[in-house]
């Protein structure tokens, strides 16, 4: 296991997944992605959370090596999501005295997934409750659809420690030399991202705490400069942009409208736009294109029209904003067809679904290749984007 201190009485017990190709059968993460536990031991021994499936043994022998022959009072469930909650029918059966705390929405979830007897074993925790220790006391806040119904923190008073769930994780795996923001932005927004009303009620009950540190169950364990992590938090799911700039998607068939974007991108940063990224919807990961759309103030739509309706890959990476709640943002649109083009009128309909959307008046229009007129309505198209 590899050595990951939290304090003297509370320990890692997680595990590393570097196998895993697609996280929830959708994220790719090419560095892993961890599993974390903890363990409390006090008077009484408290297990924060288990594993996904995928690392029971390695997780089962974390906890013997850490309870050095203790057995296990409490199981804090925090979500009930598999890879988190795979391994409690196994510990249950492993310490049948021990108690499975949970709130009322966790117990008919283990009982959807599991087929088990928790009869005289269930504490029934809710907002405010505290369950001692010893030395250690844990006070329960409900976070429900952060971003599962049941969804619960726990803070432990005596080391002011937040064990925040899925909130403040990462994709990656522990060992992965990587920076924080960039992962747990893409993990926010594409699994997260669609509830940040929620999320700022669980940050406005998490200002009224004394954190020293925040124990995720994805990602490092934050210990320093929380400001900044909570600060990343509040922006985020309050759908303020993070940084301005332009994120140019395209959707193209045989590469004129690859062309046209790419030139866009040119008379963008030409004009003075500070950032302007740039991705390829078919061929790009789609979650990190929806990570920087949500990350830049302002964007421009490139797509050709097919069979009558935009080329789908936009589609999909319209219908994927939608989904997670895209809002308060500046939008171009640009489109190609060699007879009948129609993506733009289309993508603007999509775009009229969403919340505070403002889409520009001026639309490129482009008949299979571009054309040095073109190029003048897309210099006019960035002049208005960046206007605003």
């Amino acid at each position: 296991m590899k050595d990951i201190t939290v304090t003297d009485s509370i320990l890692y017990i997680g595990a590393d997944d570097r196998d895993l190709d697609l996280f929830e059968s959708q994220y790719v993460v090419p560095n892993g992605v961890s599993y974390n536990s903890y363990v409390i031991l006090d008077e009484k021994v408290a297990v924060m959370d288990t594993v996904d499936a995928r690392r029971r043994e390695a997780w089962l022998e974390n906890l013997e090596q850490a309870l050095a022959g203790r057995k296990v009072d409490y199981l804090v469930v925090s979500h009930m999501e598999p890879d988190h909650a795979a391994n409690i029918k196994v510990l249950a059966e492993k310490y049948p005295d021990m108690k499975v705390v949970g709130n009322a929405k966790t117990f008919p979830m283990i009982s959807q997934f599991f087929d088990m007897d928790l009869s005289g074993r269930s504490v029934v925790v809710k907002e405010g409750d505290t369950l001692s220790l010893g030395s250690h006391e844990l006070t329960f806040v409900m976070a429900p659809m952060v971003h599962w119904p049941e969804v619960m923190v726990s803070y432990e008073k005596s080391e002011k420690i937040l064990f925040s769930a899925d909130g403040f994780g990462k994709f990656g795996a522990l060992d992965a030399e990587e920076d924080w923001a960039c992962e747990a932005r893409r993990y926010y927004f594409n699994i997260v991202g669609k509830y940040g009303a929620q999320v700022q009620s669980l940050l406005k009950k998490a200002a009224g705490l004394d954190i020293a540190m925040i124990c995720p169950l994805h990602g490092p364990i934050l210990k320093e400069n929380l400001e900044y992590y909570i600060g990343k938090y509040n922006t985020w799911s309050s759908y303020q942009p993070e940084d301005e700039g332009v994120l140019v998607a395209y959707a193209s068939i045989h590469g004129n409208t690859r062309q046209a974007a790419i030139k866009m991108k040119e008379i963008l940063e030409a004009k003075g736009a500070k950032k302007v990224a740039i991705t390829d919807l078919s061929r790009d990961d789609m979650a990190e294109a929806v990570e920087d759309a949500f990350r830049y103030d302002k964007m421009v739509l490139a797509a050709a029209t097919y069979d009558g309706g935009i080329f789908p890959c936009m589609e999909d990476f319209l219908h994927h904003l939608k989904s997670k709640n895209f809002q308060k943002r500046r939008v171009a649109l640009m489109e190609n067809g060699s007879w009948a083009p129609v993506a733009a009128k289309q993508m603007r309909s999509l775009l009229e679904q969403m919340k505070e959307i403002s889409v520009c008046e001026k639309t490129v229009s482009i008949k299979s290749a571009m054309k040095e007129a073109n190029v003048a309505e897309m210099e006019a198209l960035a002049e208005e984007l960046l206007a605003q």
